[in-house]
């Protein structure tokens, strides 16, 4: 396997960051790694990289232990950090070479730098310093970085915060792509990237792990009220919509379109009908949601 924690927990002073956790992530995975804010990801991820050790436990990456064989583990792993660290005075090139040099390529160092430059799409940008590249382009950068040595395993956090649509659009592509020759952890607030481009989810709360399955088996686990979107031809009481049978809730989302919520397995729509009927209102759409990982994370984070 290419990563395995085992009973990781972590302290800073009296705040328990994480407690007790344990997963393992095979070769070509591509994992998201979710929870809110202050949950424990970035920590599991310095844990991982060697930057912090855990007050608990252990991690292997690849059989190399994070204490005892830092190095082979650091040969092993990419990062990309959620600030992504970059020296802005330097050209592209330059820094890359700088990396290169780090992780000691030698006289491979100029054909790998042209590579990477062409995988992650700076060809473009070449010429220019870094602090005068938009976000977009240095998050490139950063991939770059942690992909020069070509490692095995490729570690992202926060890899799209920030970024316009379109920036989102070719990093998400970009890491796609990288997800096919390598195994990938990534941390994101964007549940649609991670069902974009995850395979499975791992889900940490208040330093527990909550879930951990296939983002397919998340969406399709039970205990997820049903939810459908409906539109009327006219105004309707929030009040009456929510005393319609097995209707739980309702939320106008604009005008006279409503989502109404019912319970697992409880389809309500021919109850939504019979109540536009008997208010003289026409039932312009009507369309059953599917099931979105917001809505698992949600219900699992707000405990």
């Amino acid at each position: 396997m290419s990563i395995k924690v085992s009973n990781i927990t972590k302290r800073y002073g009296a705040q328990l960051a994480l407690d007790n956790v344990s997963f393992t992530i095979n070769p070509g995975e591509v994992v998201g790694l979710l929870g809110p804010n202050g949950a424990g990801k970035s920590t599991m991820m310095k844990i991982i990289t060697c930057f912090i050790p855990p007050s608990a436990g252990d991690v292997s990456v690849y059989g190399y232990d994070i204490r005892e064989q830092s190095l082979e583990v650091r040969r092993k792993v990419g990062y990309l950090p959620e600030n992504n660290p970059l020296y802005t005075e330097m050209y592209i090139r330059e820094y890359l070479e700088f990396v290169a040099g780090i992780h000691q390529l030698g006289k491979n160092t100029a054909k790998r730098v042209e590579e990477m430059m062409e995988i992650t799409g700076l060809m473009p940008e070449r010429k220019k310093k870094i602090g005068a590249l938009s976000k977009g382009y240095r998050q490139r950068v950063g991939l770059a970085q942690a992909l020069i040595h070509d490692p095995d395993v490729l570690i992202l956090d926060e890899p799209t915060s920030g970024l316009d649509p379109n920036q989102l659009a070719e990093i998400r592509n970009l890491i796609t792509r990288i997800g096919t020759e390598k195994t990938v952890m990534l941390s994101t607030h964007i549940m649609q990237e991670v069902e974009a481009m995850c395979s499975r989810a791992i889900i940490i709360n208040h330093g527990k792990i909550v879930a951990d399955d296939s983002t397919g088996s998340l969406l399709s686990s039970p205990n997820r009220n049903e939810q459908v979107l409906v539109e009327f031809d006219g105004e309707v009481e929030a009040g009456l919509l929510r005393r319609v049978k097995g209707v739980l809730d309702v939320k106008n989302i604009s005008g006279n379109t409503w989502l109404v919520e019912s319970p697992e397995n409880q389809d309500v729509r021919s109850e939504i009908f019979r109540f536009a009927v008997t208010r003289n209102r026409a039932v312009l759409s009507m369309q059953k949601q599917a099931n979105k990982l917001e809505d698992v994370f949600q219900k699992l984070t707000k405990k």
